[in-house]
C-alpha cells in the first residue's frame, strides 16, 4: 500500500471581513502519498491557494482555520509561531509564483541561499554553507553555479530565478513541496525545463509535491492525481489519465473544453482583414496599419552595447492579428513597446498608418496615440486603484474626446456591457474584481477610442483556463466588430494558434521565422520554432508522456 504523507480532514477557512464571517473553504478532505504529485486546479477564487496557505499557517490573522492536516502524523493546524518556524522548511516548504518577489534584489543569490541553509542547519561554517549552496543549485540544474553564485536576481533570467527559489525551498530537505503556479510567467521552453527539474528532484529526494496551477498542460505533464476545486469545494478527484479522458463532473468537462490546443482552432473565426481579401484579385492592397522596418533597440550595459531588438521587420494589415512568440529575452515586449514609443528606438522606422513617431510633432503624436490601444499583462498594475471601473474606462474618452456627463457614461456602460460587465460593475474598484474581470476592464479601456491598432502584451497569461477562454471570446468579438489590427504577444502557443492570422518567431532580438499561423505551426522551417512547439505541454497525459519519453530517448 502507498504510504500517506499528508492527510487533510474537514479543513475549513473563514475570513472575518469587517465583522462578517465569510467561509471560502467550507470543509475539504484529501490525502497526498509519499513521492506523489497532486495537482489542484480550478478557477480563480476556487480556494486552491487559500488551502495551501492554510496548511503552512501563512494566512492573515483575520482567517480562522478548523479541521485537521497531519504531515507524517504531526498536526499542522494550530501550531504556535515557534513550532511553525521549526517545522516549515524541514517538513514542508513553498515555491511561490513570482520568483522576482520572492528574492531580495539587494542581495546576491548565493547570500540568500546561504541564509536559508543556515536557518535550517545552525552551526554550519561559511565553507560548509557555501558547499551546500552549490549542491542545491546543482540539484535544480542551475547553470554554472560556481561562477553565478555572486549574481543578483536582476542579472538572471526568469527561469534561473525560479530555480533559485526552488533551491531555497529545498534547503531544509522538506518532505512536502507546495508549488503555487511555479511556471505561469515562464515561456514554454523554460517551463519544460522547470517541470523536468521538479520531476527529477521528486524522484531523487522522494519528496511529494502539491501543485497549484491553472495550466492543464502542466497538469498532464507532471501530476499523478488531480483535485478539481470550485467555490472552495472539491468537485472531483481522480488519477490524471482518468480525469483527462473520463471526467465525471460537468465542471471538470467545462475546464477541459476551455483549454486551447495547437491545431484545434475555434470554428467560425472571421475578421475584417480576411473579408477584405475576398473582394477579388483586382482589389487594391490596403495600406498596413503598423509598419516596422529594420528596428533596432540598443541598451548600454557596463559600457557595452546590447541589442534587445536587432533589425526587426513587421507589418500588420487592417483587421489582422499578428502574434509574436519566443522565449523570455527574445525581444517580444521590447518590440511592442518600441512601436508605441515606450522604448527608445536606436535605428529603423515605426509607422502607424504611414506616420512615424520620430517625425511627428506634439499634436501629431497626440493624434497617433489616439489610434493605438494597449492591453498590458497585469491589469492590477495598469488600472488606477483609486478609480472606479467606470472612471477607468472613461479616462481616455475624457482626455482625447473631451466627453463629459451622461453621454460619456452611456458610452462607457456600452463598452462594459460589450466585455460582459454590464449592470453595477462600473461602480466597483479594481481590487473588488477577479483577475479575469480586471482584464476585461483593461480591454474595454483599450478599445474605448476605437483604435486602428491594439497592442496586447501577454493579456491572458495569468488567467485560469475558463476565464482565459471567456476573455479570448470577448477579444475575438470586439476585434470582429471593430476591425482593429492587433500585435499580440504571448508565450502560450495554443492561445496564439487559436487567435492569430500570422505569427512572427523571435530569438535573441531577431525575427527568425514569419508566416501564416498554419505555416509556422504546421510546417515550421527553423529548428528553434520546432523546439518551441515541442516544448509546449499537451493537455493529454498519455500523449505528453509519450512525447517526453521520445525526447529522452
Amino acid at each position: 500500500m502507498t504510504e500517506t504523507l499528508l492527510s487533510v480532514n474537514d479543513l475549513s477557512v473563514t475570513f472575518d471581513i469587517d465583522g462578517t464571517p465569510q467561509t471560502v473553504v467550507p470543509g475539504i478532505s484529501f490525502d497526498i502519498a509519499v513521492n506523489e504529485v497532486l495537482a489542484v486546479v480550478g478557477e480563480s477564487g476556487s480556494g486552491k491557494s487559500v488551502t495551501a496557505m492554510a496548511l503552512l499557517g501563512l494566512l492573515p490573522r483575520n482567517a480562522t482555520i478548523t479541521g485537521s492536516a497531519t504531515l507524517h502524523g504531526t498536526e499542522m493546524i494550530g501550531l504556535s509561531d515557534t513550532e511553525r518556524k521549526q517545522r516549515l522548511g524541514s517538513s514542508a516548504a513553498m515555491i511561490f509564483q513570482d520568483p522576482a518577489a520572492a528574492l531580495n534584489p539587494l542581495f546576491s543569490i548565493g547570500f540568500q541561499l546561504a541564509e536559508s541553509v543556515r536557518s535550517h542547519t545552525p552551526g554550519l561554517s561559511r565553507a560548509e554553507a557555501h558547499q551546500r549552496v552549490l549542491e542545491l543549485l546543482a540539484l535544480v540544474e542551475f547553470p554554472d553555479p560556481a561562477n553565478k553564485i555572486t549574481n543578483y536576481p536582476h542579472q538572471l533570467s526568469g527561469g534561473q530565478c525560479q530555480r533559485v527559489v526552488i533551491a531555497m525551498a529545498l534547503a531544509g530537505d522538506p518532505d512536502l513541496l507546495i508549488a503555487d503556479e511555479p511556471t505561469t510567467a515562464l515561456d514554454v521552453t523554460v517551463q519544460a525545463e522547470i517541470l523536468d527539474v521538479l520531476r527529477r528532484m521528486r524522484n531523487r529526494l522522494r519528496s511529494s509535491i502539491l501543485l497549484i496551477t491553472h495550466d492543464m498542460g502542466v497538469v498532464a505533464d507532471i501530476a499523478d492525481r488531480v483535485i478539481v476545486m470550485r467555490q472552495g469545494a472539491i468537485m472531483e478527484t481522480a488519477p490524471v489519465d482518468e480525469l483527462f479522458h473520463t471526467p465525471t463532473h460537468d465542471y471538470t468537462r467545462e475546464l477541459l473544453q476551455a483549454v486551447p490546443q495547437i491545431g484545434k482552432r475555434p470554428s467560425a473565426i472571421t475578421t475584417k482583414a480576411r473579408t477584405s481579401k475576398e473582394q477579388g484579385p483586382n482589389a487594391p492592397e490596403p495600406r498596413p496599419v503598423l509598419e516596422v522596418e529594420d528596428l533596432v533597440v540598443e541598451y548600454r550595459r557596463r559600457g557595452r552595447g546590447f541589442k534587445a531588438v536587432d533589425g526587426v521587420n513587421l507589418s500588420i494589415q487592417p483587421g489582422e492579428i499578428l502574434a509574436i512568440v519566443g522565449e523570455s529575452g527574445s525581444g517580444k515586449s521590447t518590440t511592442a513597446l518600441a512601436t508605441i514609443g515606450l522604448a527608445p528606438v536606436t535605428s529603423g522606422t515605426v509607422r502607424i498608418l504611414g506616420k512615424s513617431f520620430a517625425d511627428s510633432g506634439h499634436s501629431e503624436l497626440r493624434s497617433l496615440r489616439e489610434r493605438i490601444g494597449v492591453v498590458f499583462q497585469n491589469p492590477a498594475t495598469s488600472l488606477n486603484p483609486r478609480f472606479t471601473v467606470r472612471n477607468a474606462v472613461a479616462e481616455p474618452l475624457r482626455i482625447h474626446r473631451g466627453m463629459r456627463g451622461r453621454g460619456l457614461y452611456d458610452v462607457v456602460d456600452e463598452l462594459l456591457a460589450n466585455v460582459g460587465l454590464g449592470g453595477g460593475w462600473g461602480e466597483r474598484y479594481p481590487h473588488e474584481l477577479s483577475g479575469g474581470q480586471r482584464q476585461r476592464v483593461a480591454i474595454a479601456r483599450a478599445v474605448a477610442l476605437k483604435p486602428d491598432v491594439l497592442i496586447a502584451d501577454e493579456p491572458t497569461s495569468a488567467l485560469d483556463v475558463s476565464v482565459q477562454a471567456r476573455v479570448l471570446d470577448v477579444f475575438r468579438e470586439l476585434q470582429k466588430e471593430l476591425g482593429f489590427a492587433c500585435l499580440f504577444i504571448s508565450h502560450d502557443l495554443a492561445v496564439v494558434d487559436s487567435l492569430s492570422d500570422r505569427v512572427a518567431v523571435m530569438q535573441q532580438g531577431r525575427v527568425v521565422e514569419q508566416g501564416s499561423r498554419s505555416q509556422v505551426f504546421g510546417s515550421p522551417i527553423t529548428d528553434y520554432t520546432r523546439q518551441l512547439l515541442n516544448a509546449a505541454p499537451l493537455p493529454d497525459p498519455i500523449a505528453q508522456r509519450a512525447r517526453r519519453q521520445a525526447r529522452a530517448s
